[in-house]
């Protein structure tokens, strides 16, 4: 995975690594074939926030996950003793391995690797934690629900709902280019021979703290998200998880294994240049390091899913940094936060899938809500409706307040 340093090296000599199974809880889409559907369709999750209390606030919407039963899914481990971000990462872990058809014995008996990605933890649970010890009195301390704050469980749940015996397991706090910090590290494990096998993705929360935070920046929008739309007004928070299961491809090809791609680099990058302001000579500095590691350059890139998060100065600086690589004309460059809403440490994780798919079943998603493109952007977004073609190369981008940014490029596999 390439940082401030490349060392070049031919497909032959590293292991390379492919995408066998995806986990999906979205506010478009439960499980990889209904979110595939939703992308295409270009479906919108959004719908007034009911998970916390918006009194006090001019703006109410967001993303949430919908129609989720933890029961289905977690079958190993007490629900109620899980924050809701870690029962979204148990749930779509096991979505993931299930989906990939892996064997029990390669999770029982060899060493895995589990990077779980996350902006805010189980601040969900933290949030009411807090509201019923300042509303409840003396005797409202609850040590079951101290114990559900833990943001470690988001990724040690996961081996333990899956009986995995020899993990690796670690939750990486990156804000929100965690899911492709997460995916990022299984694919250095995997080439280094460390493991064979990685869990890898991001999981989040709505919470009433990353809402009020955002809000006060004036930075949640009060409908919809529009990326690189000229009259775009923020973000919508929004929740799920996404968690991809990684093989080192000898390994998926012996058990006849589906690959919906391969993970071709990684590029990581931190300018520490503002506590909220995006960099555009840092983030170009991503997407050059990542294209380097995987070998590609940019005239073969098909498409970029955007960090894309519908507010000014990011959609400027990001897609000015996309022109400093790829010149005046970029490929097209979506942004599945608008159907989604922002899922924070889980948004890179869920458009890695979605590239995942779209590689697999040949389309391109829409950016929806679209109706004139800022002449400061100056990229197709592809508005609103999706378009089916060939995709070879797609590069995801994963921004972070503090700069700290991530880049992971896929391809179909060959």
């Amino acid at each position: 995975m390439s940082m401030e340093a490349v060392v070049d090296r031919s497909p032959a000599e590293q292991r390379r690594v492919v995408v066998t199974g995806l986990g999906v809880l979205s506010s478009i889409g439960v499980g990889a074939t209904d979110f595939a559907d939703a992308l295409r369709e270009g479906r919108s999750g959004v719908r007034p926030i009911t998970v916390f209390d918006t009194d006090g606030f001019d703006y109410h919407n967001g993303c949430e996950v919908v129609g989720f039963d933890p029961a289905k899914w977690i079958c190993n481990l007490d629900i109620d003793s899980l924050g809701k971000a870690t029962q979204f990462s148990a749930a779509a872990a096991r979505m993931a391995v299930e989906d990939s058809g892996l064997p029990d014995d390669r999770l029982h008996g060899e060493p895995v690797l589990i990077s779980i990605g996350t902006t805010d933890g189980e601040a969900y649970d933290l949030d009411r934690l807090v509201e019923t010890e300042q509303h409840g009195g003396p005797d409202a301390y609850d040590p079951a629900a101290v114990r559900r704050v833990s943001p470690v469980r988001l990724a040690t749940a996961v081996a333990q709902e899956l009986g995995i015996c020899q993990a690796e397991a670690f939750t990486m706090a990156t804000a929100c280019s965690a899911g492709n910090y997460a995916i990022g590290t299984a694919l250095d494990a995997i080439r280094a021979g460390e493991v064979d096998l990685a869990l890898c993705g991001g999981a989040d929360a709505m919470c009433r703290k990353t809402f009020a935070g955002f809000y006060r920046l004036g930075t949640i929008a009060p409908d919809r998200c529009r990326p690189f739309d000229v009259d775009r007004e923020g973000i919508l928070t929004g929740e799920g998880a996404g968690v991809l299961v990684l093989e080192e491809l000898s390994s998926a090809l012996s058990r006849g294994a589906r690959i919906y791609a391969e993970v071709l680099g990684c590029g990581l990058s931190c300018d520490a240049f503002h506590p909220v302001a995006p960099n555009q000579s840092g983030v170009a500095r991503c997407i050059d390091l990542a294209l380097r590691d995987a070998g590609v350059t940019p005239d073969q890139v098909d498409l970029i899913s955007a960090h894309g998060t519908g507010t000014k100065p990011n959609d400027v600086t990001e897609a000015r940094a996309i022109r400093e690589i790829y010149g005046e004309h970029p490929p097209r460059t979506v942004s599945m936060k608008s159907m989604l809403g922002h899922s924070m440490g889980a948004a890179s994780a869920l458009a890695a899938i979605g590239c995942a798919l779209a590689i697999t079943q040949g389309f391109i998603p829409p950016t929806i809500n679209h109706e004139r493109t800022d002449p400061e952007c100056a990229v197709d977004c592809v508005p609103n409706t999706s378009v089916e073609t060939d995709l070879q190369i797609v590069q995801n981008n994963g921004m972070a307040f503090g700069g700290t940014n991530a880049v992971v490029v896929l391809g179909s596999y060959q």
